[in-house]
């Protein structure tokens, strides 16, 4: 099961490439001129599954899935995750320009943290809680081994897969500000936006800069993005997790 995370990669960048165009409805643009509600699922009810706009990320020959429900926490309605050695996601597909939205926020919380997940290796590519973010295909990002790679992946799943994708994860002993290529894809970046267990169980919000982070871990541009995944994963590391996602937005720089 372990050597089907990097086709569940690929399954899982080809299912957010499919382009649409972004939905202006109740769960859109909190501001239309200054931020993105991507994922508004405080504005939904508990029990909806899923979430509207959102799609289950079920990855082939992985029996566990990950469970995920909207629930009521504090008050407030969030996507509750609960992972037993198991792995899927939900997903957005959605277009964005980020370089008019390069800032993403969001929040959540987790109950505990991976003992055994370690981001530079595949038996321990297991996260509490993620935030993936894929990018359209753009072959001048490519060199010409790649570009064949991704025309085999077009034969497969009948459309090209994005460039490049950025994951914000929960890591477990990762310095914060690590960026590494996923182990299974090295066009997948994993960047560490905490670690360890000083926060567990605490709601935090965090504020990327997703233009630069794209920047510092290729070196060049973004195209546009394509879709936006939330997972909490633990096949194999084979533990449990509980994470919690709030609201989800992009955001237009101050002052533009």
């Amino acid at each position: 099961m372990k050597s089907d995370k990097f086709k569940a990669a690929l399954v899982c960048i080809a299912v957010l490439a499919t382009p649409f165009m972004i939905h202006l409805g109740q769960d859109a643009a909190a501001d239309l001129n200054n931020e993105l509600a991507v994922g508004l699922f405080s504005s939904f009810q508990p029990g909806m599954d899923p979430p509207p706009g959102w799609e289950p990320l079920i990855f082939k020959k992985i029996d566990q899935h990950t469970q995920y429900d909207l629930v009521s926490d504090e008050g407030i309605v969030v996507v509750r995750a609960i992972s037993a050695a198991a792995a899927s996601g939900l997903i957005r597909k959605i277009q964005i320009n980020p370089m008019e939205y390069p800032i993403v926020e969001w929040r959540w919380k987790v109950s505990n943290v991976l003992q055994k997940g370690d981001v530079t290796k595949k038996e321990g590519d297991d996260y509490p809680a993620r935030i993936y973010i894929t990018f359209a295909y753009d072959p001048s990002k490519l060199s010409f081994s790649e570009k064949m790679k991704y025309k085999a992946a077009k034969i497969l799943f009948g459309e090209y897969p994005p460039t490049a994708a950025i994951n914000y994860i929960r890591g477990s002993q990762a310095a914060i500000g690590t960026i590494v290529p996923s182990p299974y894809a090295h066009r997948n970046m994993m960047i560490v936006v905490d670690s360890g267990d000083e926060k567990v169980n605490q709601w935090i919000t965090y504020t990327r800069n997703l233009l630069e982070d794209y920047r510092n871990a290729f070196h060049t541009d973004p195209p546009l993005i394509t879709g936006v995944a939330i997972m909490t994963d633990t096949d194999n590391t084979g533990e449990a997790a509980t994470a919690y996602y709030g609201d989800i937005f992009f955001k237009k720089l101050p002052n533009n």
